[in-house]
């Protein structure tokens, strides 16, 4: 589950990272996963990135397809699989933040954290969708 090629690198202060970059790459989507990194190590969270990977059939062979998984987060006996997706507002897209968090073969839980406001809810695979600010707050 665990993959050591995947490395990525958060700043611990967002300004100070913008600062640094003079404002460029400003994107929306990795300020976000860095919001969450950082509350998740405030909680005392170990953070890691995950890869399930999976064997498929695509175009008539079999292949072995990884998906990442944003944010392995453990403190102790607790275990939450977290994938970040500022929009879910296409079926593709929403599918592709799924997959991971779909070939998870254990019962630890599975959420999404999306950038908009969103009435917290759990989908019938069990993963729980709740907007940045109610995990920022909760």
């Amino acid at each position: 589950m665990y993959n050591e090629s995947i490395k990525k690198y958060y700043a611990v202060d967002i300004g100070l990272r913008n600062a640094k970059l003079n404002f460029r790459q400003q994107e929306i989507t990795h300020i976000m996963e860095n919001v969450i990194y950082n509350e998740l190590r405030m909680r005392g969270f170990a953070v890691d990135v995950g890869v399930v990977e999976s064997r498929e059939m695509r175009d008539g062979k079999m292949q072995y397809i990884q998906y990442e998984i944003d944010f392995i987060a453990t403190n102790g006996m607790e275990k939450y699989y977290i994938q970040s997706a500022f929009a879910l507002d296409t079926e593709e897209k929403r599918q592709q933040e799924l997959n991971s968090l779909q070939k998870i073969g254990d019962s630890f839980r599975k959420i999404v954290i999306v950038g908009n406001d969103i009435a917290e809810y759990t989908d019938d695979n069990g993963i729980r969708y709740m907007g940045l600010i109610q995990f920022l707050l909760s």
